[in-house]
């Protein structure tokens, strides 16, 4: 259960990396009309029960789903495997990676982009040498903060991947199943102190951060 834990955190975070940062250099700098409704639902799973972002994507990625057939078209299975998992826990903890983000990229200077522009600088040049750079530490944050969340995530992951042990069983779904165990109080507390040791861990990275 923790290396499956481990596995999914770092999966999700490696994955929503890039999208999160695209979705906060939009909300940084773009003036579209569109930019709340964007906004509202980049925030949404934040405010919305786990268990409801689970069967949401369980409707959009099961066989009778919007997607399922498709991926069924070319043999790809996200029900009940550890992608189901890295699915839900990205989904779950993007909104608190793409905030982490944008606070950084609102932080930058706008006079330096405007100067790097002024020397002729194109938009991928500056990104890459004056943007990425000056927003560095919001992303290490973002991602630590990703990675804490996906830890510790549960609701999503039970809907859509089910609580397989070897196979999706991360450390939340293992208390549970410890819990409902007789005599499996001690294993139950054992995981408890284990992800108590890693978030906190994760957490005091994101803070140095």
């Amino acid at each position: 259960a923790i290396r499956l834990s481990i596995k999914v955190a770092c999966g999700a975070t490696l994955i929503t990396t890039p999208l999160g940062f695209a979705a906060a250099y939009f909300l940084a700098f773009s003036r579209l009309p569109a930019k709340p409704l964007v906004e509202g639902l980049i925030n949404l799973p934040l405010v919305l029960p786990p268990v409801v972002v689970g069967y949401l994507l369980l409707l959009l990625f099961g066989q009778s789903g919007f997607l399922g057939p498709l991926l069924h078209s070319v043999d790809l299975r996200i029900i009940f495997t550890l992608s189901g998992a890295i699915l839900a826990s990205a989904v779950v903890g993007f909104p608190l990676m793409v905030r982490a983000i944008r606070i950084g990229l609102e932080g930058i200077d706008r006079n330096c982009l405007q100067a790097a522009r002024t020397l002729g600088a194109g938009w991928w040049d500056t990104l890459l040498t004056i943007t990425l750079p000056l927003s560095g530490r919001a992303v290490l944050a973002g991602m630590t903060l990703m990675f804490a969340r996906s830890l510790g995530e549960f609701g999503a992951t039970i809907i859509l991947a089910g609580n397989i042990p070897g196979v999706t069983q991360t450390i939340p779904l293992a208390i549970y199943d410890y819990t409902n165990t007789p005599g499996g109080d001690r294993m139950a507390l054992n995981l408890c102190l284990v992800s108590i040791v890693l978030s906190f861990a994760v957490l005091m990275l994101s803070e140095a951060v």
